[in-house]
């Protein structure tokens, strides 16, 4: 049974709460009371970052990371390997992997993977971009970290075969991690020895 609220602000406020992915109506009614009782100084400065967040954020324009500026800290940083581009389908696969410690090359976030079911298809993630990066010819490996699942493992083939035309080695995540998982629950443990045991695609 759905509670009914004494405030139309506290409804409203709830409403966009429970909105979130995770987040259910009490949860939210406890947030909501939470930003309630802090002092408005609080709440504006909340709803100032969410309004930065929203409007300023952008995207690295080489690997699709999220970022503050033209080019994502990992990208900027000239210590990192870039002959080795890491592909992802999210952004929180690239905390996962960085929380791990395991890999320092730089990343290429596709956006999502391919599900026909969803109605996403190569065309609707980053796909040529990492086509584009490779055929420069300063790539030596392209390490494919996709969720274990039938659309990750799709997203992985059709991959490979757009890059065979290139000089490049395609590996693949050992399959510590279990079948059917995806990436970002993955523990750090798990995650950092599959990226350290990946083997070649082709021989996977």
């Amino acid at each position: 049974m759905i509670q009914k609220l004494p405030s139309t602000l506290l409804e409203n406020a709830v409403n966009e709460l429970s909105a979130l992915p995770g987040i259910g109506r009490k949860t939210a009614l406890r947030l909501a009371l939470h930003i309630l009782r802090r002092d408005a100084d609080y709440a504006e400065k909340l709803s100032a970052s969410l309004l930065a967040l929203r409007r300023e954020v952008s995207y690295c324009i080489d690997c699709h990371n999220i970022c503050d500026s033209e080019y994502c800290a990992i990208c900027a940083d000239p210590r990192r390997d870039h002959a080795v581009i890491c592909v992802t389908g999210t952004i929180k696969e690239v905390m996962a992997i960085e929380n791990t410690s395991q890999f320092h090359g730089v990343y290429h976030v596709l956006g999502g993977i391919i599900s026909p079911i969803d109605g996403i298809g190569p065309a609707d993630l980053e796909i040529d971009s990492l086509v584009n990066r490779v055929a420069t010819g300063e790539v030596k490996e392209v390490v494919l970290a996709l969720s274990t699942t039938m659309e990750g493992d799709t997203t992985n083939f059709f991959i490979f075969r757009k890059l065979s035309p290139y000089p490049v080695k395609v590996t693949i995540i050992a399959r510590g991690v279990a079948v059917g998982d995806e990436l970002e629950y993955a523990d750090e443990v798990t995650l950092g020895r599959s990226i350290l045991n990946r083997v070649e695609f082709n021989s996977f």
